[in-house]
């Protein structure tokens, strides 16, 4: 990947795990709909993943993360069917992401250069937990408290893997509103290794279209591509993973031509709906004794492992513990080879 790409990406990994909270402005539900007695915790959930898709926000954050902490800014619209975004560092680097349905643009004053690339239309900058009907197989998810926050009545809800592949999430979930007023990402001691608390937030009926465009001049910038691929039958390879940890499952399949690369990059990704891990494949073109030789990383709550398989680099990124990056990389393969020219069929 290239360094403007691996820029924006690790800005847009602060989101991975990021929730929404509410400051003491926010309007509450009417009061048929609230069933705080009844509402059991996987609900809780369910209300917190609803009102987060739906509703207009925008509102400033802190992300805590190994001792370091950076203050950012989302806004979020749903417009006519159409979701826009924007995320915002506001630490000095003034890094902006700006997401218009599939499309999109991420502004790195640092480097002078705009990054723009399609994503899939439903992939927010803000990577929200999701409840599916294997959720309580692999975690344990229940209520551990009542407290205030920000004025609040606030709902604990405690998720709690069943193994050793995922990390386990701690949510201050508010009563009247069912959004996240604070997340922790735990480790498997359960010690808080991230956590997100905002600091403001205001849910306006209507967000202007002014409020998704940068604020950062690109005059002099460089504009780079990342622009989607469509591979011919014959060139084709179908990568996926042999085996996953279980309850993950592919949700992502695209290729792509980075920034100053003639040769396409897929990108996987699989998710349990809570926890997400990123795959990357790049051709070597001219593998090497010390490239061969697998590597791994953990910056904060995020690890990585990459290796090569039949002369492709395989780069798993995800705030996973580290055996589960090192686990889908080691077991993602070509399921399809190249098509003979004079074959229609798949070999």
């Amino acid at each position: 990947m290239s360094s403007a790409l691996r820029s924006s990406r690790s800005l847009l990994s602060v989101a991975l795990a990021c929730a929404v909270a509410a400051s003491p402005a926010l309007a509450e539900e009417p009061a048929a709909a609230k069933s705080k007695h009844e509402t059991v915790p996987t609900q809780w959930l369910e209300r917190m993943n609803g009102a987060l898709t739906t509703r207009n926000y925008d509102g400033t954050f802190s992300h805590w993360q190994g001792g370091r902490v950076e203050m950012l800014r989302i806004i979020h619209r749903v417009q006519d069917g159409m979701v826009s975004e924007r995320l915002v560092s506001l630490d000095g680097s003034g890094r902006e992401f700006i997401r218009t349905g599939a499309a999109l643009s991420c502004y790195l004053p640092d480097k002078r250069t705009v990054l723009v690339e399609q994503r899939p239309a439903q992939q927010s900058l803000v990577g929200f937990p999701t409840v599916n009907d294997q959720t309580e197989t692999f975690y344990d998810i229940r209520e551990i408290g009542h407290t205030r926050l920000n004025r609040r009545d606030t709902h604990v809800i405690s998720v709690s893997p069943r193994d050793e592949y995922r990390y386990g999430y701690r949510l201050w979930i508010d009563d009247a509103t069912a959004m996240p007023l604070k997340t922790q990402l735990c480790d498997p001691r359960g010690h808080v290794i991230e956590q997100i608390v905002f600091a403001s937030l205001a849910l306006p009926s209507h967000i202007p279209d002014s409020a998704f465009r940068p604020e950062v001049s690109t005059e002099g910038f460089r504009w780079l591509r990342n622009d989607p691929v469509m591979p011919t039958a014959a060139a084709r390879l179908a990568w996926n993973a042999m085996r996953l940890p279980p309850g993950f499952r592919l949700t992502v399949r695209s290729a792509q031509t980075l920034p100053g690369s003639t040769n396409p990059v897929d990108h996987i990704v699989f998710t349990d709906g809570f926890a997400s891990v990123s795959v990357f494949v790049e051709r070597q073109p001219a593998p090497s004794a010390s490239s061969s030789v697998p590597q791994s990383a953990t910056v904060g709550s995020s690890s990585a492992f990459s290796t090569v398989v039949d002369g492709h680099k395989i780069t798993a990124v995800g705030e996973v513990p580290p055996a589960t990056v090192q686990f889908i990389a080691t077991q993602v393969k070509a399921l399809q080879q190249p098509a003979a020219p004079d074959s229609s069929a798949p070999r």
